[in-house]
């Protein structure tokens, strides 16, 4: 096979590598809920987040130290600034996980659904206002569109979609945040768990000290699924990385929806969680937001390969 050959063949893996990937993060991020759902429903949800915390942490320090990346750890710690960022990008994290979780056990998964459907339109608002990015037409538009489906569910139906609007705000300032600064995503991700660690460890603590623990009490299926907490945690982050290396980001844009279909989709079919008029209204508006959010994505894309084919 000549040179070209291979450097052919190399060039089609490389995207289908990416594609197989990302495809399962965002299946695996889908299928969260009804992981959750398989916990003990005796188990609280603070008791099911700090597991995952614990368990992320540990399962990615013997990953790092098998990659020999204890340097990268080593080198954040000494860096007080960076150290402190990170403290703050922990937060977000276990708010983000703690609402998720809260959401799921309390039958509120559509809810849920929400924040990650919104999530790409608000990095899109961040990005303008934080990055000084400039919005296209079509993504003010879609923008203004599903500002205005919760709005709406504010003004007319008096309820505000406050889970899907913290997953969605801890979500886009976490990405923001992490954008800045000068550390991978693994070593990140350990970090900001090994900080969450001892505020998770005297949460358990006190479960244990009260009775309220279910860990080593409730039965071996129940610990199983509080350790594969982490493991679902690290898994599709490793192939969601994976998956960024390889693709363009306006692929990992469409490709995201994924998730929160699937969660949407477990809801209403196979959780059965009511779906309100208000719910209706404000899906239908963010739905459209993000049909023309992705005609933006496609179109620039296109415009970019002919500019690029036409030099």
């Amino acid at each position: 096979m000549n040179s070209s050959s291979r450097s052919s063949t190399f060039n089609f893996s490389e995207p289908a590598l990416g594609l197989i990937a990302a495809l399962g993060a965002f299946l695996t991020w889908g299928a969260l809920p009804l992981y959750f759902h398989l916990i003990d429903r005796a188990v609280s949800p603070w008791e099911i987040l700090a597991h995952r915390i614990l368990w992320t942490a540990a399962l990615l320090g013997i990953v790092v130290v098998l990659w020999r990346r204890t340097d990268r750890l080593w080198r954040v710690f000494r860096a007080p600034r960076l150290l402190g960022t990170l403290g703050l990008t922990a937060a977000l994290v276990a708010t983000n996980w703690g609402t998720f979780i809260w959401a799921v056990v309390n039958d509120h998964v559509i809810e849920a659904s929400l924040g990650y459907y919104i999530n790409p339109l608000l990095n899109v608002a961040l990005g303008f206002v934080f990055l000084g990015e400039r919005l296209r037409r079509l993504q003010w538009i879609a923008v203004a569109i599903a500002a205005t489906g919760v709005v709406f569910s504010v003004v007319a139906y008096g309820q505000v979609p406050w889970i899907g609007l913290i997953l969605a705000g801890c979500f886009g300032f976490y990405g923001l945040i992490r954008k800045r600064l000068d550390v991978d995503s693994v070593t990140g991700l350990l970090v900001e768990t090994l900080l969450l660690s001892p505020i998770a460890l005297a949460w358990l603590i006190r479960l244990y000290a009260t009775g309220g623990a279910a860990f080593g009490i409730a039965g071996p299926q129940t610990d199983a699924l509080l350790i594969g907490a982490g493991v679902l945690t690290i898994v599709p982050f490793t192939l969601f990385a994976a998956g960024a290396r390889r693709l363009r980001l306006g692929t990992i844009g469409i490709i995201q929806y994924l998730t929160p279909t699937l969660h949407f989709l477990t809801g209403v079919l196979v959780l059965h969680e009511p779906l309100t008029t208000a719910d209706e209204v404000t899906f239908a508006c963010i739905w459209l937001a993000l049909a023309i959010y992705t005609i933006d994505i496609v179109a620039s894309q296109w415009g970019t390969r002919r500019a690029a084919r036409a030099a």
